[in-house]
């Protein structure tokens, strides 16, 4: 392994994931010299750094201490899992839209491309409390996309991610879950058999090398790469104070379609649904066509082979 994927797989250790003045060092010096400036708590000389970022990087100076990168590594390996970094030819190149806040490295388990899963891909997200109405519509949806040669991302939680992710493997489609945790770590627990099928069948990802537990920051971090993998985010149930939202948001920032279903007017399950749907831009959809018609069909004809290089940018205007 190259130096500067050592030095990235260690940052996923050391920082927590998407840190906008870690993002910043190595955009100044790259990962080697940043991992360096942690080291030896002495910035680039052109950075300036805040109070509180030098406590940060007092604190990953202390975590590096505990790194061990090429032991992630080689667990990563022992269950066919990768790393993959800015540059390779399966890194996203949507990814960049997230500036500062892109990840530094991505973990992966499983078969698929990513980037090449990505060229034609929607992310259905929503409650994890969901209701009979909700399961049904997520599974139905990402079943139909599926159908339709469109990868289907989530986050792996209970509730509507599960049942986005069952209904495309259902369809034996591709569906890609961005987890808050390593991708060797089953969480939710209960979802450990969907999680199994996904690494043998389509693929599990993370910002956090292996065996990392989760942690309720992460859960919102990991949104914004729910976000910008995809093409647009649909919402299926949102209470009115949801992680789903914080998707939404992202979706939003980054210039993404978002899409969010109607639900009953009783139900506290869809009042973030309704809310989204009281906004600008947003698109109210209850059909798989709908979802299909709001981000395009741009990409079917053009998705090249996963073995090509990089595109200059995996969503073509």
């Amino acid at each position: 392994m190259s130096d500067q994927r050592t030095a990235r797989a260690t940052l996923t250790a050391v920082a927590e994931p998407g840190d906008t003045f870690l993002n910043r060092i190595i955009g100044h010096c790259g990962p080697e010299e940043a991992l360096e400036a942690i080291r030896t708590g002495r910035l680039p000389g052109a950075l300036d750094a805040t109070p509180k970022e030098v406590k940060r990087l007092d604190q990953w100076r202390i975590r590096l201490i505990a790194a061990e990168p090429d032991q992630d590594m080689a667990v990563c390996a022992r269950f066919r899992g990768r790393l993959i970094c800015p540059g390779d030819p399966e890194w996203p190149t949507t990814l960049d839209d997230l500036g500062t806040g892109r990840p530094y490295a991505l973990w992966l388990l499983g078969p698929g491309d990513l980037r090449y899963w990505c060229l034609r891909s929607v992310a259905i997200v929503g409650s994890r409390a969901a209701s009979p109405y909700g399961l049904r519509a997520a599974a139905d949806f990402a079943s139909d996309l599926a159908d339709e040669g469109w990868t289907v991302i989530s986050g792996g939680a209970l509730g509507i991610d599960a049942a986005a992710h069952r209904g495309a493997l259902a369809a034996d489609g591709p569906t890609v879950a961005v987890l808050a945790n390593g991708v060797d770590v089953p969480y939710p627990a209960s979802n450990e058999g969907l999680f199994a099928e996904m690494a043998r069948r389509s693929l599990l990802v993370s910002e956090s090398p292996p065996g990392t537990h989760p942690h309720r920051l992460r859960f919102l971090v990991r949104n914004r790469v729910i976000a910008a993998l995809s093409r647009g985010t649909v919402i299926v149930e949102a209470e009115a104070r949801s992680g789903a939202l914080n998707t939404a948001g992202w979706a939003a920032k980054l210039g993404r379609v978002v899409m969010a279903v109607p639900g009953p007017i009783t139900s506290r399950s869809s009042v973030g649904c309704h809310r989204l749907l009281r906004e600008e831009g947003v698109t109210l959809v209850t059909r798989p066509e709908e979802i299909i018609e709001a981000v395009g069909r741009i990409g079917t004809d053009l998705a090249p082979p996963p073995a090509t290089p990089v595109l200059p940018r995996d969503h073509p205007e």
